[in-house]
């Protein structure tokens, strides 16, 4: 039986435990009385990158996942997962999720870890694409980055673990600094190939990365912590070979909006999916 309480919008970060790091995103526990129009609103009000809302649960730990940008629906969103769980973890105590998102099935567990909630989802199984060239310099145009400050050793893919990316490398932590791109430019390239994010990315060593992703098609610049660009990023290091098939990777995410986050990215012999851990907190 759900309570009043759980149809309000309730408002978390997730990839920090600090409620001014991380990405923030907007938790409805108890949607079904919302149809797609008062989703969109509620997303749209909120402003965050996304929210995520709880239209249906079965009482044993599955539940029916919705994410809505302020613009549009997406099939699947990683930092507001880690939100919703720890939510849940919150009012129900720590354990074993299933959301039933548009891009599949995604398990969830909750954990607490000296006295700290953190949440692992396991994406649905990722793959990667070729990217054309003329798709990427008209990226590489629109973010204003000339071909010479791409890292030669990550080249350019799209990548998909619940939501397609375009991946990116910069040759060095001050171009990936550098960001100011062509808005409209670079959301019609991604509307036109099917992006939820740019996932821009610098290597600062073996299992150490930086992110910044651009978020124009949900109609914020930048998004500060991406949870399913993470886990295609995931996919895409362990498919090129730039990391064993068995490794944790380090994701520093936020930091040159302020809003620095950690996202830890889990890689299994024998297990295509990918797996993304942050903790997170209530906001206000």
């Amino acid at each position: 039986m759900s309570s009043h309480a759980d149809s309000e919008v309730l408002r978390y970060t997730a990839f920090s435990a600090d409620p001014d790091g991380g990405n923030p995103a907007g938790v409805v526990l108890d949607a079904s009385g919302l149809d797609d129009a008062a989703m969109l609103a509620v997303a749209a009000e909120l402003g965050y990158s996304e929210s995520a809302f709880l239209t249906a649960s079965d009482g044993r730990g599955g539940h029916t996942v919705r994410y809505f940008s302020p613009k549009a629906e997406v099939p699947f969103c990683g930092h507001a997962t880690v939100a919703t769980a720890l939510a849940l973890a919150e009012r129900d105590g720590p354990g074993d999720l299933v959301f039933s998102t548009l891009a599949g099935q995604v398990p969830v567990t909750v954990v607490r870890e000296d006295g700290e909630l953190r949440a692992t989802l396991t994406s649905v199984e990722p793959h990667t694409e070729d990217a054309a060239p003329e798709d990427v310099a008209e990226a590489l145009a629109a973010l204003d980055w000339p071909a010479a400050d791409l890292d030669p050793a990550l080249p350019p893919r799209i990548a998909y673990a619940g939501a397609r990316h375009l991946v990116l490398a910069a040759a060095t932590r001050e171009r990936l600094a550098d960001l100011s791109y062509d808005f409209a430019r670079l959301e019609a390239l991604m509307q036109r190939l099917g992006l939820t994010t740019v996932q821009l990315v610098w290597r600062e060593s073996a299992t150490v990365f930086h992110v910044r992703d651009p978020f124009p098609v949900g109609g914020v610049v930048e998004d500060p912590a991406t949870g399913a660009a993470a886990a295609a990023f995931g996919a895409y290091a362990r498919e090129l070979g730039l990391v064993p098939h068995d490794a944790v990777l380090t994701l520093h995410q936020g930091a040159d909006m302020g809003r620095p986050g950690t996202l830890t990215v889990g890689l299994r012999t024998g297990d295509p999916r990918v797996r993304v851990t942050g903790t997170g907190t209530r906001i206000g």
